[in-house]
């Protein structure tokens, strides 16, 4: 059986942690948007192009199943347009705050992997990116999805991801 899944959120809402569940108990792979922005390199991450991004975007849209999962919006129409379903994780900015600071500390203590070097700076970033999110960034994707709103299913608590997982299947 066919799988394509999209998840949207915020840094902190738990899309990468939901994907891997998904990607685990439907054996289909996810792929992180971040990954399609950026070639991870030891020396460093390099930017892709817009037409190298997009066209990454596409190889992974038409391959036969896939979960993708990212905060970005704005050219990822034809992962929208390609997915049997769209979740949404609407986790409240408390949570998602709380869920920064606790994964730069576990970065910083080396208990977690990172894309990045976990600097203050970085932190501070994040952080402050989530109210950007939740007053610009998150109207902008609910008026995206309007046009899906047959295939969007909103997640907000933990209670909603286990209902979720167990009626998977």
């Amino acid at each position: 059986m066919s799988y394509k899944i999209h998840i949207i959120g915020s840094i902190g809402s738990g899309k990468t942690t939901l994907a891997k569940m998904i990607s685990e108990q439907l054996n289909v792979p996810h792929f992180e948007l971040d990954n399609v922005v950026w070639i991870r390199l030891a020396s460093g991450d390099k930017k892709r192009t817009d037409y190298d991004r997009d066209l990454y975007l596409q190889e992974i849209v038409n391959t036969q199943s896939w979960i993708i999962e990212g905060v970005h919006h704005k050219w990822i129409s034809k992962s929208l347009e390609e997915a049997d379903q769209i979740i949404f994780l609407d986790i409240s900015l408390l949570k998602r705050r709380w869920r920064i600071i606790h994964r730069f500390i576990k970065q910083k203590f080396g208990v977690e992997k990172a894309n990045y070097k976990p600097s203050l700076k970085i932190l501070k970033f994040l952080y402050n990116y989530n109210t950007v999110f939740e007053h610009k960034s998150k109207p902008e994707i609910l008026s995206v999805l309007s046009d899906y709103k047959n295939k969007v299913v909103f997640i907000k608590n933990d209670q909603d991801i286990k209902h979720y997982l167990n009626h998977l299947t």
